[in-house]
């Protein structure tokens, strides 16, 4: 087994775990998680969410961001400055496009999340770009 930092099991689901965990989406959700497509900004349902507690892999459920590290971009993409743990984002090269970025995966069921750039605010300078259908949010 694998665990991170914050104590929480990263090993890999299997893929029929995975198919079982996505029984539930819907034909957006899947193309977005599963085929690592992009929602269309400014629509995501966690975009201007401004309540204290934690963002989950929506497949999964693996704690991904604090809402403390959110910040407004202003690029139609709820983003954040830090993971809540980084072991719990996978970090791919993502040539497609025609450009090259840094595409951000769940590191337990390999869901699509969304991509990192380093033009996010101080502490990190990064900005992780997140799909708000790739999220679950859990209020504290």
């Amino acid at each position: 087994m694998s665990t991170s930092k914050t104590g929480y099991d990263l090993t890999p689901l299997t893929p029929d775990a995975v198919e079982k965990q996505a029984a539930d989406l819907s034909p957006e959700e899947r193309r977005i998680l599963l085929d690592h497509g992009t929602e269309p900004p400014f629509c995501g349902n966690l975009l201007d969410n401004k309540e204290v507690g934690v963002y989950h892999c929506r497949l999964c459920d693996l704690p991904l961001f604090r809402s403390n590290d959110k910040f407004d971009s202003g690029t139609g993409w709820p983003s954040f400055f830090a993971p809540f743990d980084p072991d719990h984002i996978r970090y791919l090269d993502d040539h497609s496009l025609g450009m090259t970025r840094t595409e951000i995966r769940c590191p337990r069921c390999d869901s699509h999340l969304g991509h990192v750039f380093p033009d996010g605010p101080e502490p990190s300078g990064e900005r992780y770009c997140l799909n708000s259908v790739a999220m679950r949010f859990e209020k504290q």
